[in-house]
């Protein structure tokens, strides 16, 4: 890892001004309204199901195909962007969000809906890659772009627990369709202000567009992350490891695609950058520790503790005052001349810190919860704000987008993972720990046990310490994963310095 702005003074870089912070602060409506809505069903569920009365499988589509249609486009997207215009593709993008969310808002059966929320998902994955893009393109001076990176770490991570809690409210006070209509002003205001604000910029010598990399990077992402989303509520199953399988060898086949490709989908020269494969996997690591913690809080605010749904939202809002903060002082830290590589371990020792506060909780520790949640999210986002700023600063202008896409598609896969492997050794300390002589339902899961906790006495008391320890074990292993990532990176820069 190299300290970026040791080098600031003597970047050819050019200083953004006035226009080019106001273009940040439109690109962070998008930024901001596609990180809600991973959240953002949270609470309008029960009301979907009331109105529209979808089938069990229908209902996990309308959460799950958003995330899926994301996650399988990002790098297509982003190496389309590179070809056709980031603003073109920001703006078409935009546009297909805000249509979707107004059909969305008003369908009137599971299948309209499921389909508006896979627009949105491809929308999305035209506007994640393509605001980063932007922003490597408008913040051509070091400084200047480590502090506008910052600020989208700070937005996307805050957008996911708002986007829960603007649910909430607005389910509370209008219909369920309302979550879907706050996408439209913001959509109209980047519409009109993106073409006076945002420069188009693309590759300037692109070459072919690779087709049959489409299919191959879909057919590499989706399957595993389908797998990998349903292996903790259902164990390490047959019908989840094969498509982890199945897409992991796509993914062998899109790699040498791209090796072999005269003009491939993503050029293999990214990662000859300098810093850029590392924070490909550090980005990871930060994923899976980061949602890896969400399975578990979520469920410990309302099942152990007992809150409802809005209030474990409400309260999940307390550790963003510090998270707004991490970033910038990350970015200030560095600039300062303190060595890149010493604030990306400080931050992966504080999130481990924060599974230690976890671990610490009992049954009824709601301040040591949110305090372990401040603590672990802030040394996320100290991670996340300097590895995307050292990857984008080694990627090439004319790449912006597959390289921002690479990182996205390398979150959402660590965010996965995180799921799967915290959340399975959550569960097999569970399972474990539940009576012997507790009910079927009862011995799958926390949920299950309070369903039939009434006739049977203990059973809900000893279901919640079982859960904790479970959370407990989970945290031990992220505190032992992020420790051992924050000595590796202290120890990488220390062989680089030697």
């Amino acid at each position: 890892m190299t300290n970026s702005t040791s080098t600031a003074t003597t970047s050819a870089g050019r200083r953004a001004g006035r226009r080019e912070w106001t273009a940040l602060g439109v690109l962070m409506l998008p930024l901001l309204l596609v990180s809600m809505d991973v959240s953002v069903l949270y609470f309008a569920v029960p009301e979907i199901s009331a109105d529209l009365r979808p089938s069990g499988t229908q209902q996990l589509w309308i959460f799950d195909v958003y995330a899926f249609a994301l996650a399988g486009l990002l790098m297509t997207m982003g190496s389309l962007g590179d070809r056709v215009g980031r603003r073109r593709l920001l703006l078409l993008g935009a546009a297909a969000f805000g249509a979707a969310s107004l059909v969305a808002a008003y369908a009137d059966s599971a299948g309209t809906l499921i389909a508006a929320r896979a627009v949105l998902g491809v929308g999305g994955a035209t506007l994640m890659p393509s605001t980063m893009a932007l922003i490597r393109t408008m913040f051509a001076d070091p400084a200047q772009r480590a502090k506008a990176i910052g600020l989208w770490s700070g937005v996307m991570t805050a957008g996911i627990a708002l986007g829960s809690v603007l649910s909430g409210v607005l389910v509370q006070f209008f219909w369920w369709g309302s979550v879907f209509l706050v996408n439209l002003p913001a959509m109209a205001l980047l519409l009109v202000l993106g073409p006076l604000l945002l420069p188009e910029s693309r590759d300037p010598a692109p070459g072919r567009f690779d087709w049959p990399s489409v299919p191959l990077s879909m057919a590499a992402v989706l399957p595993v992350t389908y797998g990998l989303k349903e292996i903790p509520s259902e164990g390490w199953n047959v019908r989840y490891v094969v498509p982890v399988t199945v897409g992991l060898l796509f993914a062998a086949a899109f790699v040498h695609r791209q090796r072999t490709a005269a003009s491939p989908l993503i050029d293999p020269a990214l990662f000859r950058g300098r810093g850029f494969a590392p924070s490909v996997v550090l980005n990871l690591i930060a994923s899976f520790a980061m949602t890896g913690s969400a399975f578990f809080t979520t469920q410990y605010l309302q099942s152990v503790l007992g809150r409802s749904a809005l209030e474990a939202a409400l309260w999940a809002l307390l550790p963003s005052v510090p998270i707004g903060m991490a970033a910038p002082a990350a970015t200030a830290l560095v600039r300062r001349g303190v060595d890149r590589a010493h604030v990306v371990a400080a931050g992966f020792a504080i999130a481990a810190a924060g599974y230690v506060l976890l671990v610490l909780t009992d049954a009824d520790s709601l301040w040591l919860l949110l305090a372990a949640c401040g603590v672990l999210a802030s040394g996320i986002v100290v991670v996340i704000s300097q590895i995307t700023d050292l990857a984008m600063g080694s990627a090439p202008v004319e790449r912006a987008g597959s390289a921002s896409s690479l990182m996205e598609t390398g979150a959402e896969f660590g965010g996965a993972l995180g799921m799967a492997v915290l959340g399975s050794i959550g569960t097999a300390v569970y399972r474990h720990d539940v009576p012997a002589s507790a009910p079927d339902a009862a011995r799958e899961t926390l949920g299950g046990a309070l369903a039939v906790a009434d006739g049977v006495p203990g059973l809900a008391t000893a279901a919640r310490e079982a859960f904790t320890a479970g959370m407990h074990g989970a945290a031990i292993a992220a505190a032992v994963l992020l420790a051992g990532t924050a000595a590796a990176t202290l120890r990488k820069a220390g062989a680089r310095d030697g």
